[in-house]
């Protein structure tokens, strides 16, 4: 007398033991990622560059100058005068045409523009620090500084913010100050209206 076929949808014991040693031993999915869902080793993250991370850095930042624009000026420039060289010196050529000509004006003036806004940062948050300091007329406690650029030009102008040094602070101030030249430009003072009473200790 034959067996009865077995019942496909139940797992034979051989298939269930097989199932169970393959299965992982930590605890993570079959996928490759763990069970708790956080990624897995080798799953890409993103993360700043070393130049960028600010994490562990002991010592003055210092900020980018603005000239480094005169560099991307410079490009270009010599750009700018290839194509024009290049549709001066067109002769019978098919592949240059008048496009190169106006092209490279473009790139000129914008070379142009460069330069124009690639002025030398010669004042430092430091001395901008300085300079706000003489001018809100009260002791600075904290105070913070920021690099801006204003007008057409893109001209360097430092953003300082000053508190008083009283505890909590009862002034504040805001003060810009010309990063090439070093004067006081536009500044507000006023009473502070912040609440820090939650950070008193």
């Amino acid at each position: 007398m034959s067996s009865p076929d077995p019942d496909p949808d139940v797992p034979t014991s051989a298939s269930a033991a097989s199932a169970a040693d393959t299965s992982p031993a930590d605890g993570s999915s079959a996928a490759g990622s763990p069970a708790d869902g956080s990624p897995a080793d080798d799953e890409h993250r993103d993360e700043l560059p070393d130049e960028l991370d600010a994490a562990g850095y002991v010592g003055p930042y210092s900020f980018p100058n603005n000239n480094r624009r005169r560099y991307s000026g410079l490009i270009l420039g010599a750009a700018g005068i290839v194509c024009v060289a290049l549709w001066l010196a067109r002769g019978d050529a098919v592949l240059v045409n008048r496009g190169f000509f106006y092209g490279g004006l473009f790139l000129l003036a914008l070379a142009c523009y460069h330069f124009a806004s690639g002025v030398t940062l010669r004042i430092n948050e430091t001395d901008a620090l300085v300079a706000a300091t003489k001018t809100v007329g009260f002791t600075v406690g904290h105070a913070s500084a920021q690099l801006s650029w204003r007008g057409l030009i893109s001209h360097p102008t430092w953003r300082i913010l000053l508190y008083s040094a009283d505890n909590p602070p009862k002034k504040r101030a805001l003060v810009l100050v010309d990063g090439v030249l070093g004067t006081v430009g536009d500044h507000l003072i006023e009473d502070n209206p912040e609440d820090w009473s939650s950070l008193d200790t």
